[in-house]
């Protein structure tokens, strides 16, 4: 008798979730989870001694294995409305269920009140108090490096067709479509670092219940279209695929960490973890995705590195960097903008290749990616300006004379940038899907 492929929960999605789940065979194990994948596969070149942990912990395979076979049933319960209600009048009532309360939406389906009311339930195992520091402190971060970097870390989510192929079914392959999603990232991750912004009321909590609802929205229509293929592909937007946008800092600084020998986050690390972890947690990620310490972080990242099979072909991942690449960001009629311009398509490039390409200058311009002089000199520069902004920050918020200053101009300094990105929507219309 075969052994069952997933945990009950994973299957269940079928029963509990026909409107969007009945047409997948949850016997199947996708051609995107590498099930043959072995400590001496060339891919782990790099990685040799983190991936062999991985290998000395089957469990955390097949908790990869499960993750990306799962959905978020309580937001994919209400997004499985959509027939009867349609999807903006769902996102209208999700903004005012977030914004006055569920009691005060006017006939709200019980899906509505779930999804609220799981948002609402902070587990025993995320501590507020440190979300709230996490917050305060990866302010800096949101005010100085995320404008220049953002492009380069959305880049790194189209480096596989297997986890890519939602952004280009979804109609995000042209230059404005591609903008709008770089923005609405930033706006996101940005927004929840605002004083106040995670609280029940805040617009971090919003954000959050919308991105997760856009997510939902985007299986509902992609597994009802008769165009997915789960055997090759598994779930849309899978759980699997949603730890490292949440978790990709914290990866990279645990790694780091854990390269120089230190076991342990400092408190104003630990901190920012926490703040991730409670991004994630709102977004609908379990915690046995969400790591506390530095090895259990890197642990966890590098499973779903070594359970995702690798695979780039130009016609879904090239498409997807071609117009990121091309979007215009910034306005660049002015000196400053066409500054700024030059300075975020050297660092947004440097981060790419330095942070998810291991420095591999000859694989980045497999795929379009191409550092010349000019590049090269901007990422340098900066690298120098983000520097000095960052010193300036941490400092002035530690000094009792101009703290409140320093504090007032940092908040003042991420709301224009919100303003910069613009309103952030975080909706999927299924008319402008490209189902071929």
């Amino acid at each position: 008798m075969q052994a069952q492929a997933y945990t009950d929960s994973v299957t269940q999605q079928r029963d509990a979730l026909p409107e969007i789940y009945g047409e997948v065979d949850f016997t199947v194990v996708p051609e995107r989870l590498d099930s043959e994948a072995t400590l001496n596969d060339e891919r782990f070149a790099a990685t040799r001694t983190a991936v062999s942990r991985v290998f000395d912990r089957p469990e955390l395979l097949e908790t990869m294995r499960n993750a990306t076979m799962t959905g978020d049933r309580i937001a994919d319960a209400y997004a499985a409305l959509i027939p009867t209600h349609g999807f903006r009048t769902l996102v209208e009532m999700l903004e005012a269920a977030c914004q006055r309360g569920v009691d005060n939406v006017e006939n709200a389906p019980q899906e509505l009140v779930d999804l609220i009311a799981a948002m609402e339930a902070t587990p025993a195992w995320v501590d507020m108090t440190l979300v709230a520091q996490g917050a305060r402190a990866e302010r800096i971060p949101m005010a100085t490096a995320t404008p220049l970097a953002i492009r380069g870390a959305f880049l790194a989510t189209f480096l596989n067709k297997y986890a890519a192929l939602p952004m280009t079914m979804t109609g995000t392959l042209s230059d404005e479509a591609a903008a709008k999603r770089v923005f609405e990232t930033a706006s996101f991750f940005t927004a929840t670092t605002m004083p106040g912004a995670l609280d029940r009321s805040g617009k971090g909590f919003e954000a959050a219940a919308k991105v997760r609802l856009m997510h939902s929205m985007v299986r509902y229509h992609i597994l009802n279209s008769g165009k997915w293929d789960v055997a090759t592909y598994g779930i849309p937007i899978p759980q699997a695929d949603q730890m490292p946008a949440g978790l990709i800092g914290v990866f990279l600084m645990s790694a780091q960490l854990l390269k120089k020998g230190q076991t342990d986050f400092t408190p104003e690390q630990r901190a920012s973890v926490e703040l991730s972890r409670y991004r994630c947690f709102l977004l609908g990620l379990p915690e046995n995705l969400l790591g506390e310490t530095p090895q259990e972080i890197v642990d966890l990242l590098m499973a779903r590195h070594v359970s995702l099979r690798e695979g780039y072909d130009d016609e879904t991942c090239g498409a997807l960097v071609r117009g990121t690449m091309e979007a215009d960001l910034f306005d660049t009629s002015s000196l400053t903008g066409r500054l700024h311009a030059w300075l975020e398509n050297g660092f947004s490039k440097f981060v790419l290749i330095k942070s998810f390409l291991g420095g591999d200058t000859e694989r980045a311009a497999s795929i379009g990616i191409t550092m010349g002089q000019s590049e090269k000199v901007a990422a340098g520069v900066a690298v120098g300006s983000l520097a000095i902004k960052t010193a300036f920050y941490r400092v002035g918020l530690r000094l009792p004379v101009v703290s409140g200053r320093v504090d007032a101009r940092l908040n003042r300094r991420l709301a224009e940038l919100l303003e910069l990105y613009g309103h952030a929507d975080f909706v999927t219309d299924a008319d402008r899907y490209k189902l071929s």
